[in-house]
């Protein structure tokens, strides 16, 4: 028997355990299987040959065993929201859905701590949390689960006040390649017992084992909040007045970037009317006296940097419209340019060569007949370029593989990472070497140690 026919063979085998097991939560219906062989990118779709939709840790154990008694691959599935191929099924296998571990197990008000399922997502969490007093603040914009934000090590717009996954999270409950479930820590809030679990599978990205419960850190909510957008005469103003900013010791909760081409987008996508020029949107969290006095000084800041006069926003509704525009901009660009594919990336570096990294991406865009709005949380030396294109074009796909590759080359010129918050997936693997040496041969290490099988999330990370 050739080894593809026994492959086959092992996989009918394990789809019968497991279809015994779940009975009708398997599926291999096509149009299921399409839809969780994509992500928000624009990779190619690689369907797996079956969803199963898992209701416990005890039932993912029990589904990773029979996956690797039969070498079946396993790719862990949330919300689909991830932008580098994430979980896409290039090998085939079993797309592992945890949409369905949506419960909030504990709430520890006292302790500001909150256990929960890898399913829930994050606007459920913070609906849920509201009557506390307390919220939980990591926001990449999408409506992510907190197990894929776990697995991508997310951050979003509240990270250069709050940190990111990483600072985040305090415990994690994980199901291994050998169908083991690990607790990686307790509830306090430091240890120096043994090695760093929790952190070894933050960004992992499901390639040394299936999250399946979280401990996360809360925060109160603030008694104010302001928030402003204040256009600028250039990019580089922009930048410069956020350099300094957070030199300052000024503490922003958040503060985006968008240039001229995202905002044309986002007042026609959600309905705004600002000038299409260099924006800042900026938010800080204190309270009443002390986001007035943060907004001033901020304002004296922009204003010595070519900032023109701030528009501010105190009521719930004008901020969370203000927000979603935001959020948004990946969407509003695509209705920019209907028909066109967004090849989404992004980079981060020193706040200190911020401005270099950006003005080089602008350059490099002025001379292509490609578009691109830039965004980025920019407090913390991170943004995004979205390249509009058509993949199936020979000529868009190449020139924006060459606007992408000279952006992260520059980042890591600049002693930059080639990816903030969006991860490696499948779409940034080239850059891992270039970016960690010999620490990638560590890595993989690593990985043949907790999955010898090679059975999760295979081609994801690392090639082979």
């Amino acid at each position: 028997m050739s080894r593809a026919a026994a492959r086959d063979e092992g996989r009918v085998a394990a789809l019968g355990e497991l279809q015994a097991l779940l009975g009708d939560r398997l599926t291999t219906a096509a149009a299921m299987r399409e839809a969780h062989g994509r992500d928000e990118s624009w990779h190619a779709v690689a369907m797996p040959d079956a969803v199963a939709f898992a209701r416990t840790t005890e039932e993912v154990a029990a589904i990773i065993r029979i996956c690797s008694a039969y070498d079946m691959p396993v790719i862990p599935f949330g919300a689909g929201t991830s932008l580098e191929g994430h979980v896409s099924a290039v090998h085939g296998g079993l797309s592992l859905d945890l949409s369905q571990m949506n419960a909030i197990l504990e709430v520890n008000a006292a302790d500001l701590d909150v256990r929960v399922e890898a399913g829930v997502t994050r606007k459920q969490l913070n609906d849920y949390l509201r009557d506390t007093g307390l919220f939980f603040p990591i926001d990449p914009g999408a409506n992510a689960t907190i197990g894929g934000m776990v697995a991508t090590r997310a951050s979003g717009t509240n990270a250069v006040r709050y940190g990111t996954m990483r600072e985040n999270v305090l415990n994690l409950t994980a199901v291994m390649a050998d169908g083991s479930v690990v607790r990686t820590a307790r509830r306090a809030r430091k240890s120096s017992a043994g090695y760093d679990l929790t952190r070894l599978l933050i960004g992992s990205e499901g390639t040394l084992g299936i999250v399946t419960e979280v401990t996360l850190r809360l925060y109160g909510i603030p008694e104010a909040i302001r928030s402003g957008v204040v256009p600028f005469a250039s990019i580089e103003g922009a930048v410069d007045a956020v350099i300094e900013t957070i030199q300052s010791g000024l503490p922003v909760a958040r503060i985006e970037i968008l240039d001229p081409l995202s905002i044309r987008a986002c007042n026609a996508y959600s309905k705004l009317t600002l000038a299409e020029v260099p924006t800042l949107f900026v938010e800080f969290h204190g309270t009443d006296a002390s986001v007035a006095e943060q907004a001033e000084r901020f304002g004296a800041i922009a204003s010595e940097h070519g900032g023109g006069a701030s528009e501010w926003a105190t009521k719930a509704e004008d901020r969370t419209k203000l927000w979603e525009a935001r959020h948004n901009a990946y969407y509003a660009a695509l209705a920019y340019a209907p028909g066109k594919k967004g090849m989404v990336t992004d980079v981060c570096v020193p706040i200190s060569r911020l401005a270099e990294a950006i003005r080089g991406t602008l350059a490099d865009l002025e001379t292509s007949f490609l578009k691109a709005p830039i965004v980025g949380h920019v407090g913390d030396g991170n943004f995004h370029m979205l390249l509009l294109m058509d993949p199936a074009n020979p000529q868009d796909l190449a020139e924006a593989t060459r606007l992408h590759d000279r952006m992260v080359a520059r980042a890591l010129s600049l002693d930059g990472t080639c990816t903030g918050e969006h991860g490696i997936g499948e779409g940034k693997i080239k850059f891992l070497e270039a970016e960690h040496g010999t620490g990638v041969a560590v890595m993989r290490a690593i990985k043949q140690a907790l999955d010898p099988k090679g059975i999760l999330n295979p081609g994801k990370i690392f090639s082979a």
